[in-house]
């Protein structure tokens, strides 16, 4: 029993330092891609259809690499084969040519790839830290801080980096940080999960699951959360460069948020038993109503929009385990993989393509700060839904919740 947790640890190296090089990738490409979209000239609608070209991919990547990977249990070499072909395509970017076509076709290639990587890396590792029936939020946390950590040192790198060369290196930022992807995806243990050897692997339906009341309420939860929370993915670097922000301050404010959130998945073991799993998707979305008409109202005040950011720990952080864990729960087993695929399909598929036109359309007509004035709106919804899933776990007057919710 006691060389149980070294053994854990152990097996999940090589998950920590996928998770690292999939963040550092993130982090170099996600802040920095609408700014350098906009360095090629391109106007706030066509950089706003570009960003979404994620989100869209999200919409069915992930469960179709996710049903895939239920059905082979071939993680690792699905993971392989995405990387190699991100890498390949991201060689589009180095000849934009202000060909918008050309951009949303490289973009859809390489997004259709990495979007389905996270999902099938999550499960794989819900399942390591799930043994014995419990989710171990201590050691997830010790993986997901290795990608906190990585998109961290990127952001900051590349703020600075760019700052002082400009945007014209970008593609190959972006193609070098594939490489460490695909270098890290292939030293990943290449064993297949015992429940998939039978043929009959993804024969348990998800319906049933789906149809459970708490569950349709917790997918509306979470996807008017990550909604909220488009207004940071898609155009927090336009709107705080917008308002002078230098590219060095643009890369430490998003370190902020990613410093917390390695605090948070560092220490969280210390404070998630402390609250049920969803009383914190309520206090994470109420948290997020105050921190997205924070950053609509007061941005211009740089210690305000510091603030803002460092409640990334809960809006972002503390949401996404008690997700992982609920999805944990609630798709176990041969459901693992396709559970996560539709976390990240409704919550960051959808609301990222609705975000993102949305937001672009609000932008142009109504200035950048009224995307974060819309995203509040939606994190006031996100926090309805939450207290609907947590009320269903804890009826007034009824029995005690399962230990788990």
């Amino acid at each position: 029993m006691a060389e149980a947790p070294a053994a854990s640890r152990q097996q999940i190296l090589p998950f920590a330092a996928l998770t690292a090089s999939y963040c550092t990738h993130a982090g170099f490409f996600n802040p920095f891609l609408p700014l350098w979209l906009k360095s090629l000239g391109l106007s706030l609608v066509v950089i706003s259809v570009l960003t979404s070209v994620q989100a869209a991919t999200r919409m069915f990547a992930p469960y179709a690499w996710g049903a895939l990977s239920d059905r082979t249990g071939e993680r690792a070499k699905l993971l392989r084969y995405g990387a190699l072909i991100a890498l390949v395509a991201s060689a589009g970017l180095w000849f934009p040519g202000g060909n918008t076509w050309w951009l949303g076709a490289v973009l859809l290639v390489m997004f259709t790839q990495t979007s389905g990587m996270m999902p099938m890396t999550e499960a794989a590792v819900a399942h390591v830290v799930s043994q014995g029936g419990a989710f171990d939020t201590k050691l997830y946390g010790r993986v997901r801080l290795w990608g906190s950590l990585g998109f961290m040192l990127a952001v900051l790198g590349a703020g600075a980096w760019f700052e002082h060369v400009g945007m014209r290196s970008f593609p190959l930022i972006v193609s070098l940080s594939l490489v460490a992807l695909l270098v890290f995806a292939y030293r990943m243990p290449d064993v297949k999960e015992e429940h998939h050897a039978s043929a009959d692997a993804v024969s348990q339906p998800i319906g049933p699951v789906l149809a459970q009341p708490a569950v349709r309420w917790l997918f509306a939860s979470v996807f008017f959360h990550v909604l909220s929370h488009m207004g940071i993915y898609s155009f927090f670097s336009l709107y705080i460069d917008s308002l002078g922000y230098s590219k060095t301050m643009i890369g430490l404010l998003w370190a902020v948020s990613v410093t917390v959130e390695i605090g948070w998945f560092f220490t969280q073991s210390r404070w998630m038993p402390r609250v049920s799993l969803t009383g914190w998707l309520v206090l994470c979305a109420a948290v997020m109503v105050f921190r997205m008409a924070a950053t609509a109202s007061m941005a211009s005040v740089l210690w305000v929009l510091v603030i803002a950011q460092a409640l990334h720990a809960l809006t972002f952080a503390a949401h996404h385990s008690a997700c992982i864990a609920l999805m944990s729960h609630h798709f176990p087993g041969k459901l693992r993989g396709r559970g996560q695929a539709l976390y990240i399909v409704i919550g960051y598929g959808i609301p990222g393509v609705i975000g993102g036109l949305v937001g672009g359309q609000l932008s142009q007509h109504f200035g950048l700060a009224s995307v974060f004035w819309g995203t509040t709106a939606m994190a006031a919804v996100a926090c309805g839904c939450a207290y609907k899933v947590w009320r269903m776990r804890h009826p007034a007057g009824g029995a005690a919740p399962a230990a788990a919710a």
